[in-house]
């Protein structure tokens, strides 16, 4: 750092240089700076190459906040999620690359390329998210919600001040525009592999939180799916999207009389049915062997755990970026109507439904329903072959042992 550019206060403690000491530096007024810093025509070159000499010498970083002001912009985007991790919730939640940490990956980079910034904030529900909402608002170009978690009256009222778009919100609404993703066809997809590909008619269902539109969605696709497919709903478990909520619904689904054992749980995230396998696994029930476990999202966990988890893969990243374009285009013309985009999920077929493993490879695993896997030997194979699969159906038989073995003291419950 040059001599001119070691500014100290009176602790000697190095300031920041200031607009002030570029106009020192360079011999002109603020104002002449501040008309360099804008390309502003009327400043004569010999004058502007000695600014911007100064503003080098100097290494000057303009006051960003202070340019947005004089031209009455903000330059920031607002990014608000929902906290919903639960107390004391394992390092396997804490480690996995979540859904919204997806999604801030696909609005920084579009928010990026504009040169914006971004300010993220997490709610919790209940009294005074409504008020931050609005302060928040206050101080941001326009706001993106994830996962649907404002009412739609409070957006309503909200879109009045600034543009808004909502990620993964109910599609019904009419004063935001919405990105989601086909929670619909994924979910039903999903039900009709396991009952048409593996013959597995009694199927438990663990939700989300009912207050999020994709994990209502997903339950609602789930029950006409079961339906259309004439498999039966054996119950259902309202969860919280974590691996706790998972383990508990778990412990719920075993407490089912014996004729309504499930075959299957769908679960509405991947972390939760995680929580499912290990409570399952803890208690000697073996997945798929026993009982099939499938999940939604495809997070960074699914893949390596055992057995992998089949899923469905919602293109998380692709939604924070489609959402970031759209908010832009709302900046520049508010005019513009609310809309609604919709993107397509891929069924995720792994080991955790049933589907052999040793004939799917890690690389190319995202099959379609009655789709070609590859054998390891590069054969095709059709996976949609009874012979195919290693799942069979076991009946009653699993929550029979396994009320056995509590009768027994083999398992602790």
């Amino acid at each position: 750092m040059s001599e001119l550019s070691e500014q100290r206060d009176q602790n000697g403690r190095v300031s920041a240089v200031t607009l002030y000491d570029v106009a020192k530096a360079a011999e002109v007024s603020t104002a002449t700076v501040s008309r360099v810093l804008h390309n502003d025509p009327r400043v004569r070159e010999e004058t502007r190459q000695r600014v911007l000499a100064a503003i080098e010498q100097l290494d000057y970083v303009p006051n960003g906040a202070a340019q947005s002001l004089s031209r009455k912009r903000k330059d920031v985007i607002g990014l608000v999620s929902v906290e919903r991790l639960a107390p004391g919730e394992d390092p396997m939640a804490r480690a996995s690359l979540s859904f919204v940490e997806e999604v801030l990956r696909g609005v920084e980079a579009a928010l990026r390329a504009e040169g914006l910034s971004l300010l993220i904030c997490f709610l919790k529900s209940g009294q005074g998210a409504f008020e931050r909402l609005q302060a928040l608002s206050g101080k941001v170009e326009g706001l993106i919600i994830s996962e649907g978690i404002v009412p739609s009256a409070m957006l309503a009222r909200v879109a009045k001040r600034v543009p808004v778009v909502v990620v993964a919100g109910s599609r019904t609404e009419t004063a935001v525009d919405v990105v989601a993703a086909d929670n619909w066809g994924g979910t039903a997809e999903l039900v009709s592999h396991l009952v048409r590909d593996h013959s597995l008619e009694r199927l438990y269902c663990v939700s989300g939180p009912m207050d999020a539109p994709d994990a209502r969605e997903r339950r609602e696709a789930f029950r006409a799916a079961v339906s259309d497919c004439g498999a039966e709903e054996v119950g259902w478990y309202e969860g919280n999207f974590s691996t706790f909520s998972g383990e508990e619904a778990a412990r719920q689904l075993l407490a089912l009389p014996s004729h309504r054992s499930p075959q299957a749980v769908v679960c509405g995230n991947d972390l939760m049915a995680i929580g499912v396998m290990r409570e399952l696994s803890w208690l000697g029930i073996r997945v798929p062997e026993d009982v099939a476990v499938v999940g939604f999202d495809d997070m960074y966990p699914a893949a390596i755990y055992t057995p992998p988890l089949t899923t469905v893969r919602q293109p998380a990243t692709e939604l924070g970026a489609r959402a970031s374009r759209r908010l832009l285009e709302k900046i520049g013309d508010p005019t513009l109507p609310p809309t609604v985009e919709v993107l397509p999920t891929r069924m995720v077929l792994r080991a955790s439904c049933g589907c052999e493993m040793a004939r799917l490879r890690r690389d190319d695993v995202s099959i379609a329903p009655q789709s070609m896997g590859r054998s390891d030997d590069g054969d095709s194979i059709d996976l949609t072959e009874p012979d195919k699969m290693t799942h069979e159906s076991t009946g009653d038989g699993w929550l029979s042992g396994y009320r056995a073995g509590c009768l027994k003291g083999n398992f602790a419950v």
